[in-house]
């Protein structure tokens, strides 16, 4: 019997070896609940170090503060064409493509060297004519539609800016991503699905255009547009300036709105009756169009245009919020639900940062080394007397040079 008693393991050991990873239990030795209630533990606490985070809680923040950007030019440009019946969105952009005209451009131009002004136009002054027709127009696009469908498709359809941002991002950027990143759009896209059930179901999409196919292919233009100006300010601010990019824009930017400002909307411009509370209205949004502008570069050189546009999702919720004292919209739980999700969908794409992948290198031909060792054989031969080395039948060595 003592000799049993010694043999066999201590109280509690097993419950130890439970609770200790790589132990393994005896058969037929119960484990307490605490060993069992270890792993889901060690899980969470590895959730937790991974999603709790200074990056992804600054990645959170900027995010939403870009949000609250695109609130506020939604809600005051809603607030224009409701309570004053103004519509002139290409008159609102060419505002703030002014602004970043007078503040990035004339920055440019103070600079001198490769960066300055005149040398950013000698050599690329093209590729900034596209990116800034790009961004016009999906600007433009996107306001246009909500004239021809309803507020549903606009906010469905948006999304198909993402897929398409994130090919730009695979081919351009040579962005890799990991199957977490696909469920984290994925989670984001239920959020939005979300939004706009609650938008059914609040009655927010009755007011339906005149041709909703024009609508539908208007957004879907400009979300790509989007997408090609996002890809566009990435690069540029990952590898030039963000002063460039914003400088070149609002150049490029202010010729373009204004032309087509001049031919579709003059007659929109003279019927406004002026008032300081129209001329309030139009400051707000050139603030915040311009502090949108301003600051999401330095969010996308943190981050990645991916990521923001998955992050400014929450816009429209933040611009519901605003329309239940503004507009007296109907409130549903929904909305809270579906900021949940996006926010969840946000932070998982957040956890886990993108591969750039490395370019191919170019093969090199297999008669290098044999076209090297040439090459110093006829440098030998012509800088240095060749050797020559004879062994006759006595032993004897005999050297000679040419």
């Amino acid at each position: 019997m003592e000799a049993a008693a010694a043999g066999a393991p201590p109280p509690g050991a097993a419950a130890a070896a439970a609770a200790t990873p790589g132990v393994e239990t005896t058969p037929g030795v119960e484990t307490t609940p605490e060993a069992a209630a270890a792993p889901p533990r060690r899980l969470l606490a590895l959730l937790g170090a991974k999603l709790c985070t200074w990056h992804i809680l600054k990645t959170v923040i900027l995010g939403q503060m870009l949000s609250l950007f695109i609130c506020g030019t939604a809600v005051t440009s809603q607030y224009l064409a409701e309570q004053y019946q103004v519509n002139t969105p290409m008159f609102q952009s060419f505002i703030n493509y002014s602004l970043l005209l007078l503040v990035y451009t004339t920055m440019l131009a103070f600079r001198t060297g490769s960066d300055s002004l005149w040398q950013i136009l000698k050599q690329r002054w093209w590729k900034y004519i596209f990116l800034g027709l790009a961004d016009v127009e999906a600007n433009y696009t996107i306001v246009k539609a909500y004239q021809y469908t309803t507020l549903t498709s606009v906010q469905l359809l948006d999304c198909f800016g993402i897929p398409v941002l994130m090919a730009l991002s695979w081919f351009v950027l040579r962005a890799r991503y990991r199957l977490i990143h696909f469920i984290a759009v994925a989670v984001c896209l239920l959020g939005v699905g979300t939004m706009v059930g609650a938008d059914i179901l609040a009655g927010r999409q009755d007011s339906e255009g005149s041709d909703v196919v024009i609508g539908d292919v208007l957004v879907l233009l400009g979300a790509s547009l989007y997408a090609i100006s996002n890809v566009s300010e990435e690069y540029i601010v990952k590898n030039l300036s963000r002063v460039e990019f914003l400088g070149m824009v609002g150049l490029f930017g202010t010729i373009i709105s204004g032309l087509q400002l001049a031919i579709v909307e003059h007659r929109e411009i003279m019927r406004i009756q002026w008032n300081w509370k129209i001329v309030l209205l139009f400051t707000v949004f050139a603030l915040c169009m311009f502090g949108l502008y301003s600051f999401m570069p330095v969010v996308i050189k943190v981050t990645s245009a991916t990521s923001v546009n998955l992050g400014i999702l929450t816009a429209d919720l933040y611009s519901l919020f605003f329309g239940l004292f503004l507009f007296f919209y109907k409130f549903s739980g929904l909305y809270i639900l579906s900021f949940v999700i996006i926010m969840v969908g946000f932070i998982l794409y957040c956890s886990t940062p993108t591969r750039t992948a490395e370019p191919t290198a170019l093969p090199q031909p297999s008669s290098t080394g044999l076209d090297n060792a040439a090459l110093k054989l006829e440098e030998n031969d012509s800088g240095t007397p060749a050797a020559t080395v004879q062994v006759t039948g006595e032993e004897t060595v005999v050297v000679s040079t040419d």
